[in-house]
């Protein structure tokens, strides 16, 4: 209460009580006039009483504006609520890394594929050519399939089919010269049988039949003229196990030490680190398999041998996960359980198995 409100007595016009004893105006009272200013006034007059009123919104709330305070130092606890700090949540579990397919599947088709190879490959040589040209068969079946699905492209099965058997066979009998032959006579086959059919799509379907038949029967031709040398049996086997041995390598170290991607836009599982443990499992196993395994093989040409496959099955693995990133597909078939389809194992080794034979023709020779 400000020391003015307790002044001189009322003049003419005022009015006011004072007490017997003080000789002043009651406390609490508010007297009005020229001789006091509103602001004064207004410290001097008593606060309203206030009712409690329900602290529900709505029209009917708005009617009683003076009922209802507002300001910094009144909130609607209701409306507004005071924010309330976080309790503590327990720490999540760690996570655990998954390989994201059925090891235990893929363990077991992965061993039943291999028995099979190595008894065809070391009992009668023709046996294995006729592995491989079934193995090309399927891997032709399951990429036209999925082009014809996903892209509405016809790349004729037939023409494929019989021209990729033949073009390993050749490749068999007559060398790197049947292959070719074989080759160009496919792609002719391919052009001629799609003139069958009306002419809308005849150029991407007659171009994706001569990419499938290069990538999926001419590249595995090498393995068939790999087989003619006179250790042609262990020429094909350091050619599969460098080729698994990088694949491992790559998933192992990967798998366990991977930070950064290698290609995140094309295959984001892959890092750099795997590509570096690929490089030193296929190094070594080359080593010995050339110095052991090789006819006149050296333990160095074993290194460098390593290193080519590292790269070209990275590189054929990153071709493969292109095609079926463009097809908006994670596996090219189902036949392998916990592998997908054969494709999805021949992305590896079709891009090495030219490179293998090649080196091996540079290293020993072809005999």
């Amino acid at each position: 209460m400000s020391h003015s409100s307790w002044g001189a007595p009322p003049t003419a016009g005022q009015t006011g009580y004072w007490g017997p004893t003080e000789g002043g105006p009651v406390q609490g009272a508010a007297p009005a006039g020229p001789a006091y200013d509103a602001p004064e006034a207004q410290q001097t007059r008593p606060m309203p009483i206030v009712p409690d009123v329900p602290a529900h919104g709505g029209d009917q709330d708005d009617d009683r504006g003076a009922a209802r305070l507002s300001g910094p130092l009144f909130r609607n606890e209701t409306q507004n609520p005071e924010p309330m700090p976080d309790a503590p949540q327990p720490a999540p579990a760690p996570q655990k890394k998954s390989a994201g397919r059925d090891l235990s599947a893929a363990i077991g088709v992965g061993v039943g594929l291999g028995v099979v190879i190595i008894a065809s490959l070391f009992v009668v040589k023709a046996v294995f050519v006729g592995v491989i040209a079934v193995a090309v068969v399927v891997g032709l079946w399951e990429l036209t399939s999925r082009l014809r699905e996903r892209k509405d492209i016809g790349a004729p099965l037939v023409p494929l089919a019989v021209g990729g058997a033949a073009m390993v066979a050749a490749g068999y009998v007559r060398g790197a010269e049947g292959a070719w032959v074989a080759m160009a006579l496919t792609a002719l086959a391919v052009l001629v049988w799609r003139m069958t059919e009306p002419p809308e799509g005849y150029l991407k379907d007659v171009t994706a039949g001569v990419f499938a038949a290069f990538y999926v029967p001419f590249l595995a031709t090498f393995v068939a003229m790999m087989l003619t040398a006179d250790d042609g049996s262990w020429r094909v086997l350091t050619f599969l196990l460098l080729t698994v041995v990088s694949d491992t390598g790559a998933y192992a170290v990967g798998w366990r030490f991977g930070k950064n991607k290698l290609a995140p836009r094309i295959s984001p599982g892959k890092t750099r680190e795997g590509l570096l443990g690929a490089v030193l499992f296929a190094m070594v196993a080359g080593a010995l398999c050339m110095q052991f395994l090789i006819d006149d093989g050296r333990w160095w040409q074993g290194l460098l041998l390593g290193l080519a496959v590292a790269a070209s099955a990275t590189l054929g693995d990153l071709g493969e996960s292109m095609i079926k990133r463009d097809l908006g597909i994670k596996d090219m078939g189902t036949l392998l359980p916990g592998h997908g389809g054969i494709m999805d194992r021949l992305d590896s080794l079709l891009p090495t198995a030219p490179v293998v034979w090649l080196l091996l023709v540079l290293f020993v020779g072809s005999a």
